[in-house]
């Protein structure tokens, strides 16, 4: 039913096209934009979850929800920003979250004609295909994907630290705006790692699923599972996590 429920909001995505640069947005907040079309892909996806899945309570960007032991976690639009740019970095993300840990997610990047699928216990897909275990390479190899925490500027020392850091550390960085893709890249070996703080639930969750069930490690910057509710993330093979989650705790507050 997520992946059901995906595709439903990533058919209102296609259906629309890319928008030229500049298409008209709502702000939410600084860097922060509501769509049209995130309503639209919102109401599909949550359609077919009251259908399929009625007795589950829904945690979704634009209509919120009241957080539960139990619940869906969905992100219509994700990369808004990219969105309104024509940027085709844009994910649709349905993950269902148990005690704060992922049992399944679907991430759709409907202008890659991607989809990314996992549920516990019974592996990952790209397309239908089951992804291998994540590589496990030299941290010094790896190319790492971030994003920048916008919302929130206190905190940039933070992340600025580990971004410096990072540079040094790993190969190279990519910076792609979309967090439930990144982490879905991550999933297919494209990026080896990923880190963000201040996130959403409603990022992470499902993205989260497809890093777990490829063998990589997903943790808050502290090293535990509060990464759900706090969205402070850090996904990665085994090596490279090892490695950010070094740096996490050498950072500032860290």
């Amino acid at each position: 039913m997520a992946l059901r429920a995906a595709r439903a909001g990533a058919r209102v995505l296609v259906d629309a096209g890319l928008p030229k640069p500049g298409s008209a947005a709502d702000v939410k907040g600084a860097g922060d934009y509501v769509t049209a079309w995130d309503r639209r892909s919102e109401s599909a996806i949550l359609e077919v979850l009251a259908r399929e899945a009625s007795g589950i309570p829904v945690l979704a960007e634009e209509r919120g929800g009241a957080r539960a032991a139990t619940m869906w976690a969905v992100d219509p639009l994700d990369g808004t920003t990219n969105f309104t740019r024509g940027f085709p970095s844009v994910g649709v993300s349905v993950g269902l979250l148990e005690g704060g840990l992922p049992l399944l997610g679907v991430v759709i990047a409907p202008f890659f004609e991607k989809e990314f699928a996992a549920a516990r216990g019974k592996g990952a897909t790209l397309n239908g295909e089951r992804l291998p275990f994540l590589r496990d390479l030299d941290p010094s190899r790896a190319v790492v994907a971030t994003g920048f925490p916008f919302r929130n500027k206190k905190l940039l020392p933070r992340y600025l630290s580990v971004m410096e850091a990072s540079l040094e550390r790993f190969e190279d960085l990519r910076r792609a705006g979309a967090a439930a893709l990144d982490l879905a890249w991550t999933a297919a070996g494209t990026f080896d790692g990923y880190f963000e703080l201040g996130l959403n639930t409603w990022d992470v969750a499902a993205g989260a699923a497809l890093v777990i069930e490829v063998g990589g490690r997903v943790t808050d910057w502290s090293g535990g599972d509060g990464w759900a509710e706090s969205g402070n993330i850090l996904a990665a093979s085994p090596a490279v996590h090892d490695a950010l989650l070094e740096l996490a705790r050498e950072s500032p507050q860290g």
